[in-house]
Protein backbone atom coordinates (compact mmCIF):
# COMPACT_ATOMS: atom_id res chain seq x y z
CA UNK A 1 0.00 0.00 0.00
CA UNK A 2 1.38 3.32 -0.79
CA UNK A 3 1.83 5.92 1.94
CA UNK A 4 0.48 9.28 0.95
CA UNK A 5 2.59 12.08 0.61
CA UNK A 6 1.95 15.70 1.54
CA UNK A 7 -1.75 16.31 -0.39
CA UNK A 8 -1.00 19.85 -0.57
CA UNK A 9 0.74 19.87 -3.66
CA UNK A 10 -1.38 17.18 -5.06
CA UNK A 11 -4.41 18.94 -4.50
CA UNK A 12 -2.97 22.00 -5.97
CA UNK A 13 -1.77 20.81 -9.09
CA UNK A 14 -5.45 18.99 -9.51
CA UNK A 15 -7.00 22.47 -8.76
CA UNK A 16 -4.77 24.33 -11.64
CA UNK A 17 -5.51 21.52 -13.93
CA UNK A 18 -7.74 22.37 -17.70
CA UNK A 19 -9.41 20.12 -19.72
CA UNK A 20 -10.83 21.30 -22.73
CA UNK A 21 -14.36 19.76 -24.04
CA UNK A 22 -15.10 19.68 -27.80
CA UNK A 23 -18.43 21.60 -29.28
CA UNK A 24 -19.42 18.29 -31.42
CA UNK A 25 -19.29 15.74 -28.76
CA UNK A 26 -22.48 17.76 -27.53
CA UNK A 27 -24.44 17.33 -31.16
CA UNK A 28 -25.62 14.14 -32.47
CA UNK A 29 -22.54 11.99 -33.43
CA UNK A 30 -20.84 8.01 -33.98
CA UNK A 31 -19.86 6.05 -36.12
CA UNK A 32 -19.66 6.16 -39.92
CA UNK A 33 -22.67 3.55 -40.13
CA UNK A 34 -25.21 5.43 -37.91
CA UNK A 35 -25.70 8.33 -35.95
CA UNK A 36 -28.16 7.83 -33.86
CA UNK A 37 -30.42 10.79 -32.13
CA UNK A 38 -30.54 12.29 -28.68
CA UNK A 39 -33.27 14.58 -26.87
CA UNK A 40 -31.80 18.04 -26.14
CA UNK A 41 -28.98 18.22 -27.99
CA UNK A 42 -27.93 21.29 -29.33
CA UNK A 43 -28.95 22.62 -32.52
CA UNK A 44 -26.62 25.90 -32.94
CA UNK A 45 -22.99 26.92 -31.53
CA UNK A 46 -24.78 28.80 -28.66
CA UNK A 47 -26.19 25.42 -26.66
CA UNK A 48 -23.34 23.54 -27.32
CA UNK A 49 -21.40 26.47 -25.35
CA UNK A 50 -24.40 26.35 -23.39
CA UNK A 51 -23.95 22.44 -22.72
CA UNK A 52 -19.78 23.01 -22.16
CA UNK A 53 -20.76 25.52 -19.62
CA UNK A 54 -22.30 23.16 -17.47
CA UNK A 55 -20.01 20.47 -17.61
CA UNK A 56 -17.43 23.02 -16.45
CA UNK A 57 -20.03 24.27 -13.51
CA UNK A 58 -19.93 20.71 -12.44
CA UNK A 59 -16.47 19.37 -12.99
CA UNK A 60 -14.52 23.25 -12.02
CA UNK A 61 -11.97 22.35 -14.51
CA UNK A 62 -13.29 22.83 -17.86
CA UNK A 63 -13.29 26.32 -19.06
CA UNK A 64 -12.66 26.12 -22.73
CA UNK A 65 -14.26 24.83 -25.67
CA UNK A 66 -13.34 23.83 -28.77
CA UNK A 67 -15.04 24.70 -31.89
CA UNK A 68 -14.94 22.97 -35.22
CA UNK A 69 -15.52 24.69 -39.00
CA UNK A 70 -17.69 24.57 -40.39
CA UNK A 71 -20.28 23.05 -37.93
CA UNK A 72 -19.97 25.69 -35.36
CA UNK A 73 -19.76 28.86 -38.00
CA UNK A 74 -21.62 31.56 -37.21
CA UNK A 75 -22.50 35.18 -38.58
CA UNK A 76 -20.75 36.78 -35.43
CA UNK A 77 -17.93 35.31 -33.76
CA UNK A 78 -17.53 38.00 -31.57
CA UNK A 79 -20.82 38.01 -30.22
CA UNK A 80 -20.03 34.13 -29.59
CA UNK A 81 -16.98 35.03 -27.50
CA UNK A 82 -18.97 37.29 -25.66
CA UNK A 83 -21.78 34.51 -25.55
CA UNK A 84 -19.34 32.30 -23.66
CA UNK A 85 -17.71 34.36 -21.33
CA UNK A 86 -20.93 35.67 -20.17
CA UNK A 87 -21.25 31.52 -19.38
CA UNK A 88 -17.91 31.46 -18.05
CA UNK A 89 -16.08 29.64 -20.25
CA UNK A 90 -13.68 31.15 -23.68
CA UNK A 91 -13.31 29.00 -26.79
CA UNK A 92 -10.82 27.07 -27.25
CA UNK A 93 -8.81 25.53 -30.23
CA UNK A 94 -10.46 26.09 -33.55
CA UNK A 95 -10.57 23.15 -35.66
CA UNK A 96 -10.99 22.97 -39.66
CA UNK A 97 -12.62 20.67 -41.85
CA UNK A 98 -11.19 19.83 -44.97
CA UNK A 99 -12.40 16.35 -45.70
CA UNK A 100 -16.51 16.84 -46.14
CA UNK A 101 -16.21 18.74 -49.38
CA UNK A 102 -16.63 16.69 -52.47
CA UNK A 103 -13.83 18.64 -53.67
CA UNK A 104 -11.92 16.60 -51.36
CA UNK A 105 -12.37 12.94 -52.42
CA UNK A 106 -8.51 12.39 -53.67
CA UNK A 107 -7.24 15.19 -51.10
CA UNK A 108 -7.52 18.68 -49.77
CA UNK A 109 -4.24 20.63 -49.23
CA UNK A 110 -1.98 17.66 -50.76
CA UNK A 111 -5.04 17.32 -54.01
CA UNK A 112 -2.95 17.03 -57.61
CA UNK A 113 -5.37 19.61 -58.45
CA UNK A 114 -4.19 23.20 -57.41
CA UNK A 115 -7.40 24.85 -57.34
CA UNK A 116 -8.61 22.49 -54.52
CA UNK A 117 -5.69 22.94 -52.74
CA UNK A 118 -6.10 26.71 -52.76
CA UNK A 119 -9.88 25.61 -51.34
CA UNK A 120 -8.71 24.23 -48.93
CA UNK A 121 -5.74 26.33 -47.86
CA UNK A 122 -8.12 29.30 -47.87
CA UNK A 123 -10.41 27.08 -45.05
CA UNK A 124 -7.03 26.86 -43.38
CA UNK A 125 -6.44 30.65 -43.37
CA UNK A 126 -10.13 31.18 -42.66
CA UNK A 127 -10.36 29.38 -39.31
CA UNK A 128 -7.15 31.60 -38.22
CA UNK A 129 -8.81 34.54 -38.81
CA UNK A 130 -11.64 33.18 -36.56
CA UNK A 131 -9.25 32.83 -34.26
CA UNK A 132 -8.46 36.54 -34.42
CA UNK A 133 -11.86 37.18 -33.11
CA UNK A 134 -12.24 34.65 -30.85
CA UNK A 135 -9.18 34.92 -29.19
CA UNK A 136 -8.26 31.23 -29.96
CA UNK A 137 -4.45 30.37 -29.35
CA UNK A 138 -4.54 26.93 -31.48
CA UNK A 139 -5.34 26.30 -34.96
CA UNK A 140 -6.13 22.77 -34.94
CA UNK A 141 -5.39 20.35 -38.09
CA UNK A 142 -6.09 17.41 -39.22
CA UNK A 143 -5.95 15.63 -42.65
CA UNK A 144 -7.80 12.92 -44.42
CA UNK A 145 -5.84 13.07 -47.19
CA UNK A 146 -4.26 10.17 -48.51
CA UNK A 147 -3.93 7.27 -50.89
CA UNK A 148 -6.19 4.02 -51.41
CA UNK A 149 -3.66 2.53 -54.46
CA UNK A 150 0.22 2.22 -55.06
CA UNK A 151 0.48 4.50 -58.03
CA UNK A 152 -2.58 6.93 -57.52
CA UNK A 153 -0.63 9.53 -56.52
CA UNK A 154 3.03 10.50 -55.99
CA UNK A 155 3.99 10.13 -51.97
CA UNK A 156 6.53 11.97 -52.13
CA UNK A 157 4.86 15.56 -54.02
CA UNK A 158 2.00 15.33 -51.98
CA UNK A 159 4.50 15.74 -49.12
CA UNK A 160 5.93 18.65 -51.28
CA UNK A 161 1.80 19.76 -51.25
CA UNK A 162 1.58 19.52 -47.52
CA UNK A 163 4.47 21.34 -46.49
CA UNK A 164 3.56 24.53 -48.83
CA UNK A 165 0.18 24.62 -47.32
CA UNK A 166 1.16 24.49 -43.64
CA UNK A 167 3.37 26.49 -44.33
CA UNK A 168 1.07 29.37 -45.40
CA UNK A 169 -1.21 29.01 -43.17
CA UNK A 170 2.09 28.98 -40.24
CA UNK A 171 3.14 32.22 -41.76
CA UNK A 172 -0.58 34.02 -41.26
CA UNK A 173 -0.37 32.83 -37.26
CA UNK A 174 0.05 35.96 -34.88
CA UNK A 175 2.19 36.39 -32.23
CA UNK A 176 0.49 34.72 -29.97
CA UNK A 177 -1.22 31.96 -31.86
CA UNK A 178 0.12 28.65 -33.15
CA UNK A 179 -0.70 25.42 -35.08
CA UNK A 180 -1.49 21.84 -33.61
CA UNK A 181 -0.68 18.79 -36.37
CA UNK A 182 -2.71 16.25 -35.68
CA UNK A 183 -1.70 12.43 -37.26
CA UNK A 184 -3.82 9.33 -37.98
CA UNK A 185 -2.57 6.24 -39.55
CA UNK A 186 -5.03 5.23 -41.82
CA UNK A 187 -8.99 5.75 -42.17
CA UNK A 188 -10.43 7.00 -45.08
CA UNK A 189 -6.72 6.72 -46.84
CA UNK A 190 -5.79 2.73 -46.39
CA UNK A 191 -2.86 2.59 -48.88
CA UNK A 192 -0.74 5.60 -47.63
CA UNK A 193 -1.80 8.51 -45.50
CA UNK A 194 -0.25 12.03 -46.07
CA UNK A 195 0.09 12.65 -41.84
CA UNK A 196 0.10 9.37 -40.66
CA UNK A 197 2.21 9.40 -37.56
CA UNK A 198 4.22 11.46 -35.06
CA UNK A 199 6.93 11.13 -37.21
CA UNK A 200 5.96 13.00 -39.58
CA UNK A 201 3.97 15.54 -37.57
CA UNK A 202 7.33 16.10 -35.62
CA UNK A 203 9.13 16.99 -39.23
CA UNK A 204 6.57 19.20 -40.62
CA UNK A 205 6.69 21.07 -37.12
CA UNK A 206 10.62 21.65 -36.64
CA UNK A 207 10.67 22.23 -40.43
CA UNK A 208 7.84 24.88 -39.55
CA UNK A 209 9.37 26.41 -36.51
CA UNK A 210 8.40 27.07 -32.72
CA UNK A 211 5.00 28.09 -33.10
CA UNK A 212 3.85 24.54 -34.84
CA UNK A 213 3.80 21.49 -32.64
CA UNK A 214 2.16 17.90 -32.72
CA UNK A 215 -1.54 16.50 -31.48
CA UNK A 216 -1.54 13.01 -30.03
CA UNK A 217 -4.98 11.49 -30.39
CA UNK A 218 -4.50 8.37 -28.06
CA UNK A 219 -6.87 6.38 -30.49
CA UNK A 220 -4.70 7.38 -33.87
CA UNK A 221 -2.39 4.49 -33.26
CA UNK A 222 -1.88 0.99 -33.96
CA UNK A 223 -2.66 -1.83 -31.62
CA UNK A 224 0.01 -2.02 -28.57
CA UNK A 225 1.59 1.11 -29.25
CA UNK A 226 3.50 2.79 -26.65
CA UNK A 227 1.68 6.21 -26.55
CA UNK A 228 3.41 7.17 -23.32
CA UNK A 229 6.99 6.96 -24.95
CA UNK A 230 5.64 9.76 -27.76
CA UNK A 231 4.45 11.95 -25.36
CA UNK A 232 8.23 11.52 -23.64
CA UNK A 233 9.99 11.84 -26.29
CA UNK A 234 7.71 15.31 -27.73
CA UNK A 235 8.18 16.46 -23.91
CA UNK A 236 12.20 16.10 -24.67
CA UNK A 237 12.09 17.75 -27.82
CA UNK A 238 9.58 20.59 -26.74
CA UNK A 239 7.28 19.84 -29.71
CA UNK A 240 4.17 18.56 -27.86
CA UNK A 241 1.44 21.40 -28.31
CA UNK A 242 -1.97 19.46 -27.45
CA UNK A 243 -3.97 16.07 -26.73
CA UNK A 244 -7.24 14.62 -28.31
CA UNK A 245 -8.24 12.27 -25.38
CA UNK A 246 -10.33 9.16 -26.21
CA UNK A 247 -10.36 5.94 -25.92
CA UNK A 248 -9.75 2.63 -28.59
CA UNK A 249 -10.08 -0.99 -28.51
CA UNK A 250 -9.95 -1.46 -32.00
CA UNK A 251 -8.95 1.87 -34.43
CA UNK A 252 -10.28 5.21 -33.79
CA UNK A 253 -13.36 4.10 -31.76
CA UNK A 254 -13.54 7.78 -30.26
CA UNK A 255 -15.11 6.33 -26.47
CA UNK A 256 -14.39 8.23 -23.39
CA UNK A 257 -11.58 8.90 -21.95
CA UNK A 258 -9.85 5.82 -19.80
CA UNK A 259 -12.70 3.68 -20.80
CA UNK A 260 -10.84 1.04 -22.45
CA UNK A 261 -7.38 1.27 -21.08
CA UNK A 262 -7.22 3.83 -18.00
CA UNK A 263 -3.83 2.36 -17.20
CA UNK A 264 -2.57 3.80 -20.40
CA UNK A 265 -4.46 7.08 -19.42
CA UNK A 266 -2.12 6.50 -16.50
CA UNK A 267 0.77 6.42 -17.67
CA UNK A 268 -0.09 9.05 -20.56
CA UNK A 269 -0.16 11.37 -17.34
CA UNK A 270 2.72 9.90 -15.47
CA UNK A 271 5.11 11.09 -18.24
CA UNK A 272 3.24 14.29 -18.63
CA UNK A 273 3.99 14.95 -14.21
CA UNK A 274 7.70 13.55 -14.76
CA UNK A 275 8.05 16.41 -17.56
CA UNK A 276 6.84 18.90 -15.50
CA UNK A 277 4.03 19.29 -18.39
CA UNK A 278 0.51 19.49 -16.32
CA UNK A 279 0.65 23.14 -14.88
CA UNK A 280 -1.34 25.22 -17.95
CA UNK A 281 1.28 27.47 -18.10
CA UNK A 282 3.63 24.47 -19.61
CA UNK A 283 1.19 25.26 -23.22
CA UNK A 284 -0.20 21.78 -23.54
CA UNK A 285 -4.03 21.70 -24.77
CA UNK A 286 -5.62 18.96 -22.72
CA UNK A 287 -8.73 18.27 -25.27
CA UNK A 288 -11.37 15.56 -25.60
CA UNK A 289 -11.90 14.63 -29.02
CA UNK A 290 -14.93 11.67 -28.41
CA UNK A 291 -18.10 11.00 -30.68
CA UNK A 292 -21.15 9.43 -28.44
CA UNK A 293 -22.96 7.55 -29.84
CA UNK A 294 -25.12 5.84 -27.49
CA UNK A 295 -24.22 7.46 -24.22
CA UNK A 296 -25.87 10.53 -23.12
CA UNK A 297 -23.62 13.66 -24.03
CA UNK A 298 -22.96 15.44 -21.03
CA UNK A 299 -23.00 12.89 -18.82
CA UNK A 300 -20.47 10.98 -21.00
CA UNK A 301 -17.98 14.32 -21.08
CA UNK A 302 -18.53 14.51 -17.20
CA UNK A 303 -17.15 11.51 -16.96
CA UNK A 304 -14.12 11.48 -19.22
CA UNK A 305 -13.41 14.61 -17.32
CA UNK A 306 -13.02 12.65 -14.11
CA UNK A 307 -11.29 9.62 -15.59
CA UNK A 308 -8.34 12.25 -16.93
CA UNK A 309 -8.53 13.95 -13.08
CA UNK A 310 -8.22 10.64 -11.82
CA UNK A 311 -5.45 9.28 -13.78
CA UNK A 312 -3.74 12.47 -13.20
CA UNK A 313 -4.17 12.60 -9.55
CA UNK A 314 -2.56 8.91 -9.43
CA UNK A 315 0.24 10.12 -11.45
CA UNK A 316 0.91 13.01 -9.05
CA UNK A 317 1.00 10.44 -5.88
CA UNK A 318 3.90 8.36 -7.66
CA UNK A 319 7.00 8.39 -5.41
CA UNK A 320 9.20 10.11 -7.58
CA UNK A 321 12.76 9.40 -5.17
CA UNK A 322 11.95 5.84 -4.74
CA UNK A 323 11.06 5.42 -8.47
CA UNK A 324 14.54 7.07 -9.44
CA UNK A 325 16.73 5.38 -6.58
CA UNK A 326 14.65 1.95 -8.24
CA UNK A 327 15.62 2.98 -11.47
CA UNK A 328 19.24 3.48 -10.38
CA UNK A 329 20.02 0.47 -8.61
CA UNK A 330 18.48 -1.34 -11.41
CA UNK A 331 15.71 -2.61 -9.39
CA UNK A 332 13.45 -3.73 -11.92
CA UNK A 333 10.67 -5.20 -9.45
CA UNK A 334 10.78 -2.45 -7.61
CA UNK A 335 10.73 0.21 -9.74
CA UNK A 336 7.68 -1.43 -11.59
CA UNK A 337 6.27 -0.85 -7.60
CA UNK A 338 6.65 2.28 -7.60
CA UNK A 339 4.22 2.70 -10.45
CA UNK A 340 1.68 -0.09 -9.63
CA UNK A 341 1.32 1.42 -6.14
CA UNK A 342 0.14 4.76 -7.30
CA UNK A 343 -1.96 3.28 -9.72
CA UNK A 344 -3.60 1.07 -7.41
CA UNK A 345 -4.43 4.17 -5.36
CA UNK A 346 -8.29 4.72 -4.74
CA UNK A 347 -8.10 8.60 -5.79
CA UNK A 348 -11.55 8.98 -5.45
CA UNK A 349 -11.96 10.85 -2.26
CA UNK A 350 -8.53 13.40 -2.93
CA UNK A 351 -10.48 14.23 -5.92
CA UNK A 352 -14.11 14.35 -4.00
CA UNK A 353 -12.35 16.95 -1.35
CA UNK A 354 -10.57 19.20 -3.91
CA UNK A 355 -14.09 19.48 -5.42
CA UNK A 356 -15.59 20.47 -1.95
CA UNK A 357 -12.80 22.79 -1.44
CA UNK A 358 -14.24 24.82 -4.63
CA UNK A 359 -17.43 24.36 -3.95
CA UNK A 360 -18.89 22.23 -6.30
CA UNK A 361 -20.43 18.98 -5.49
CA UNK A 362 -17.96 16.02 -4.84
CA UNK A 363 -20.08 13.82 -7.44
CA UNK A 364 -20.34 15.76 -10.78
CA UNK A 365 -22.16 12.98 -12.53
CA UNK A 366 -24.78 12.70 -9.84
CA UNK A 367 -25.22 16.20 -9.33
CA UNK A 368 -26.28 16.86 -13.01
CA UNK A 369 -28.52 14.46 -13.13
CA UNK A 370 -30.23 15.99 -10.27
CA UNK A 371 -30.12 19.31 -11.13
CA UNK A 372 -33.07 19.17 -13.78
CA UNK A 373 -30.71 20.45 -16.77
CA UNK A 374 -31.49 17.37 -18.89
CA UNK A 375 -35.00 18.00 -18.14
CA UNK A 376 -34.65 21.29 -19.32
CA UNK A 377 -32.88 21.25 -22.62
CA UNK A 378 -34.93 18.40 -23.53
CA UNK A 379 -38.18 20.47 -23.58
CA UNK A 380 -36.53 23.55 -24.58
CA UNK A 381 -35.01 21.71 -27.56
CA UNK A 382 -37.76 19.88 -29.13
CA UNK A 383 -37.96 21.48 -32.07
CA UNK A 384 -35.44 22.59 -34.83
CA UNK A 385 -32.56 20.89 -36.88
CA UNK A 386 -30.41 19.45 -34.33
CA UNK A 387 -26.73 19.74 -34.80
CA UNK A 388 -24.51 16.78 -36.16
CA UNK A 389 -22.00 15.99 -38.54
CA UNK A 390 -24.41 14.52 -41.38
CA UNK A 391 -23.58 11.06 -40.92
Amino acid sequence: MIELPDLTSVKSALRAQRIETPSWAFANSGTRFKVFPQKGVPRTAEEKIADAATVHHFTGVAPSVALHIPWDRVDDFRALRAYAEDLGVTIGAINTNVFQDEDYKLGSVTNPDPAIRRKATDHLLEAISIMDVTGSRDLKLWFSDGLNYPGQDDLRDRQDRLAAALREAYDRLGEDQRMLLEYKFFEPAFYATDVPDWGTSYAHCVELGEKATVCIDTGHHAPGTNIEFIVAFLLRAGKLGAFDFNSRFYADDDLMAGAADPFQLFRIMNEIVRGGALDPAYGINFMLDQCHNIEAKIPAIIRSVMNVQEATAKALLVDRDALRAAQQAGDVLGANAALMDAYNTDVRPILAEVREDAGLDPDPVAAYHRSGYQQKIEAERADGQQAGWGA
